[in-house]
């Protein structure tokens, strides 16, 4: 059998893109403007969402109360992002993890502040899961999830 000889394609791909973000989104979004974090209760199992959203993903109610919660929350799990990869909004290294803001039942995904990350073996034994953060606003928000610069650890 012949050695078969293969390629590599080198390439750039570019991906401009519109969301519509809808009635829920947009609220939940326009109000991080006055530094606030909205959440949806479900009727049926009484839990807050946030994101909020426009019905249950448990009981598939309709979501129409609007709930604010606290810019505070915990720790749920985190990963160190230490390497480069397509689309990323920030240069490694930086920490993302999902945090359960206090008054929901759900996690919301983002980066983790306030913490030295120029040792990064340092950084396993400073962040711990359970660890309490708070949200560090941007002075001039948009309407967007980067309104959020990321969630400070309190140590």
């Amino acid at each position: 059998m012949a050695e078969e000889k293969s390629k590599v394609l080198e390439g750039t791909i570019s991906l401009p893109y519109r969301w519509a973000l809808g009635p829920v989104f947009t609220r939940f979004f326009e109000e991080f403007k006055d530094k606030k974090i909205m959440g949806t209760r479900c009727p049926k199992c009484n839990r807050v969402l946030v994101p909020a959203r426009r019905f249950c993903p448990r009981c598939f109610e309709d979501t129409t109360e609007w709930v604010q919660v606290s810019d505070k929350g915990t720790i749920k799990t985190w990963s160190l992002i230490t390497f480069e990869f397509s689309g990323q909004v920030k240069k490694p290294p930086y920490i993302q993890g999902l945090i359960d803001l206090d008054g929901t039942d759900t996690a919301l995904l983002h980066f983790i502040g306030g913490v030295d990350l120029s040792d990064l073996e340092k950084v396993r034994e400073k962040v711990k899961i359970g660890m309490r953060v708070q949200a560090k606003w941007r002075d001039e928000r948009q309407g967007n999830i980067q309104d959020i610069e990321c969630f400070d650890v309190i140590f």
